[in-house]
């Protein structure tokens, strides 16, 4: 009896060369990413995803580094998940969001909340300082099933799930949000609105990223 094709049977990956490792300092990296030519559908990106691959922009990607096995791909289990009493306050403390769901991500609000966000978070990481391109490329570039959950308070933009539509589940990519409503932790609500929706849809998992050994 054959076996399925592996991915790299069926569609061409590419390799980088090695480079310096972001989580551990002494290590070298390489991934592999999916042909940028492809076109990514629900199908292909939901197999992808069952193979720990992650989507950045329009491109998929995996880990593949020669002497470290840290970055555990992660999905939970959503159908029978329950709150701790930590999460469950951080679920109480935003159930005055509204939560609004788009195919595509217009306008210049979502912009100025991901710029203040970087600036904030991450004004020591390669993704400072945001511009226009890098979130058209980063956030606005999207595959088949791409959705964006934007969630409001009062009418005002604080945070922007950015999620894939997958056959097994929802795949959380990327999450981004007012850096002034630290209270809130939107990060992890984010997280656990996603896990609710995924439930509500009938669906498997909740795809995290990658866990870090």
């Amino acid at each position: 009896m054959n076996s399925k094709p592996k991915v790299s049977d069926t569609i061409r990956l590419f390799r980088t060369s090695d480079h310096p490792c972001s989580y551990k300092a002494q290590e070298t990296a390489a991934t592999v990413f999916v042909d940028p030519e492809l076109t990514i559908d629900q199908k292909l990106n939901t197999r992808l995803s069952e193979l720990g691959y992650r989507r950045s922009g329009a491109h998929l990607y995996r880990p593949d580094c020669e002497n470290c096995h840290a970055c555990i791909s992660c999905r939970l289990p959503v159908q029978n998940y329950k709150r701790n009493k930590r999460f469950q306050r951080i679920w109480n403390r935003n159930t005055d969001l509204q939560v609004i769901e788009h195919s595509s991500l217009e306008g210049e609000e979502a912009f100025l909340l991901y710029q203040s966000y970087i600036e904030k978070r991450h004004s020591d990481g390669d993704m400072y300082p945001a511009t226009a391109e890098q979130f058209d490329a980063f956030i606005r570039s999207s595959v088949e099933g791409g959705r964006y959950y934007c969630f409001y308070l009062e009418q005002k933009l604080i945070a922007v799930a950015v999620s894939d539509i997958l056959a097994s589940g929802l795949s959380a990519v990327y999450t981004f949000f007012d850096p002034a409503q630290e209270k809130r932790s939107l990060g992890n609500y984010a997280i656990l609105w996603q896990i609710e929706q995924a439930r509500a849809l009938g669906m498997d998992y909740l795809y995290l990223g990658y866990w870090i050994k």
